[in-house]
């Protein structure tokens, strides 16, 4: 069995960063007693559009999200690769710095898994960590339609938050987490239509939003400088 606690890994575009990520990180950090969660900002996301603000404006939000949280750490990793962010070839990354030993925890949200086949080298990444799979209490079983994926589900699936300390990688395990319904895509819609989005992210966040002019309807140019 590993000496150290499982360390937890959050991803994302964080654009922008809200308390939805942060609640997400804290909850299956407590759940699963995680060491700490490294949110890893991505740099050119494979499977969706380019992110409405640049690397360097989400990544110093994230800094000023969790700057108060010990158990939370800012990993740039993604933004400073050229290419396409693949979660495979960060979590390979973090293997190879943190040897085998190390737990690792991939925490994504329940629809994310759901289309996780879709991934590059998805079936791989069973070798580099846990996955924590976060859905709203009382969630009915997620709906897996992919065959090869709901194999794997059933064939990895625990119910034990120890397991994920035991092993380096390869359990899946779901966590229920409150249910905060905040996005980013509804709190750049607030922005662009010059509404208030407070008590959506840290105030911190918001500041250097509105600083830096970021998310205004046909602004996107300015933002992404």
């Amino acid at each position: 069995m590993p000496d150290t606690h499982a360390l937890g890994i959050l991803g994302g575009t964080f654009d922008p960063i809200h308390f939805g990520h942060l609640r997400l990180a804290q909850e299956v950090a407590d759940a699963l007693s995680l060491s700490e969660v490294r949110f890893i900002p991505g740099g050119t996301p494979p499977h969706r559009a380019a992110p409405h603000s640049s690397a360097q404006h989400r990544v110093a939000m994230v800094r000023l999200a969790i700057e108060d949280n010990p158990l939370f750490v800012l990993d740039e990793r993604e933004t400073r690769r050229d290419g396409p962010s693949y979660t495979f070839d960060t979590l390979a990354a973090l293997r190879a710095e943190l040897g085998a030993a190390q737990p690792l925890v991939l925490i994504m949200g329940a629809d994310a898994f759901t289309a996780f086949n879709r991934w590059h080298r998805w079936r791989d990444i069973f070798a580099l960590a846990h996955i924590a799979v976060a859905h709203r209490p009382g969630a009915a079983l997620m709906q897996i339609n992919d065959t090869a994926l709901q194999q794997a589900f059933l064939q990895r699936r625990t119910d034990n938050g120890e397991a994920v300390h035991r092993a380096p990688a390869g359990c899946v395990i779901e966590v229920p987490i409150t249910a905060l319904d905040i996005s980013a895509t509804a709190i750049r819609g607030l922005l662009q239509a010059r509404r208030s989005a407070r008590y959506l992210m840290p105030p911190a966040v918001l500041e250097y939003i509105e600083h830096n002019y970021l998310f205004l309807r046909g602004n996107f140019d300015n933002a992404a400088g």
